[in-house]
C-alpha cells in the first residue's frame, strides 16, 4: 500500500463528496507502442488481452504492467507499472484557499473560527474570496494544496487497462458525471426517452456526457485518438490521510 496524491477538479469533488463518483480514467504513458509476433506471457501470469497487433497486459502482485515480444529482435518483455495499485490510499488534491498565521490580535478579532482551508468545490463566491484575500488567506491550486489540509481519502479497489472508447454506460456514470450535468454542462448527443405518463424529454447517454468531459480536459480530438487508459476504481471517505493509519 502506498500513500499518493490526486487531482481533481471542483465537479469532480462534488462528485466525490455526493458518493457518485467511484472511477477515475487517467492516460497511460508512455502510449503502449504498436507491435507484431506470438508474446509469450512469463511463467505464472496470464494475459488479460489478446487483441493482434496491440500490447498485452498482465497482473502481477497488484500491478499492472503491459509488455510485448519481438519476434524478431526477441527483446521483451518490457515492463512499465502504474503509478496507481490495487489497495493504494490516494488523498484528493482540489483548489481553494490556505489559512494565515493567526496572530493573538486576530485571534481576539474572531481568527479563532477559520478553518485551515476553504475549498473552492464548496461554491465560495466572489465575497467570499475578497473575505479570504482580505484576511490573508493564501490562494492554493490544487496541485500545490499541503497534504494535511486533504479533506477525501480514496483506498483504490481495482485498476485495469483498457482503451478510451471502451468505457461502458455504467463506467461513465461512475466517473461522476450527474455532477456536470446539473451544471448544464454540454453533450454531444442526446436519446429521447418516452415514460408512461410523462412528457416527452431528453436524456444523455453517460458515455457521450463523459466524451465531452474528457475532451474538455484533454482538447480537441483527444477522444477520437482513444489513447490506453488505467481505469481506477475506489471507496470515498471524509478525513485526511494522516488520520487513517
Amino acid at each position: 500500500m502506498t500513500d499518493r496524491p490526486i487531482l481533481f477538479s471542483g465537479p469532480m469533488v462534488r462528485a466525490l463528496l455526493a458518493g457518485t463518483k467511484t472511477q477515475t480514467r487517467r492516460i497511460l504513458k508512455p502510449q503502449p507502442s504498436a507491435y507484431t509476433g506470438n508474446p509469450i506471457p512469463p511463467e505464472g501470469l496470464s494475459w488479460t488481452s489478446k487483441k493482434r497487433d496491440e500490447p498485452y497486459f498482465a497482473m502481477h502482485d497488484d500491478q499492472v504492467h503491459w509488455c510485448w515480444w519481438d519476434e524478431y529482435n526477441r527483446q521483451g518483455p518490457d515492463w512499465i507499472k502504474l503509478r496507481i495499485a490495487k489497495g493504494d490510499r490516494l488523498y484528493v488534491r482540489e483548489s481553494g484557499w490556505q489559512r494565515p498565521d493567526r496572530t493573538p490580535e486576530m485571534m481576539r478579532q474572531g481568527a479563532d473560527t477559520w478553518e485551515p482551508y476553504y475549498f473552492d468545490a464548496d461554491g465560495l463566491s466572489e465575497q467570499d474570496r475578497d473575505d479570504l484575500r482580505e484576511w490573508g488567506f493564501k490562494r492554493r491550486p490544487g496541485i500545490h494544496m499541503p497534504r494535511r489540509c486533504s479533506r477525501l481519502t480514496l483506498t483504490v479497489t481495482d485498476v485495469r487497462v483498457e482503451r478510451l472508447q471502451d468505457i461502458s454506460e455504467v463506467d461513465a456514470w461512475a466517473e461522476g458525471i450527474d455532477a456536470i450535468m446539473k451544471r448544464g454542462f454540454p453533450t454531444r448527443h442526446d436519446v429521447t426517452l418516452d415514460l408512461p405518463g410523462s412528457p416527452r424529454w431528453f436524456q444523455p447517454r453517460g458515455v457521450d456526457v463523459y466524451q465531452s468531459l474528457w475532451e474538455t480536459i484533454n482538447g480537441p480530438g483527444s477522444w477520437e485518438s482513444n489513447p490506453w487508459i488505467y481505469a481506477v476504481s475506489f471507496t470515498v471517505q471524509r478525513g485526511n490521510i494522516d488520520a487513517q493509519v
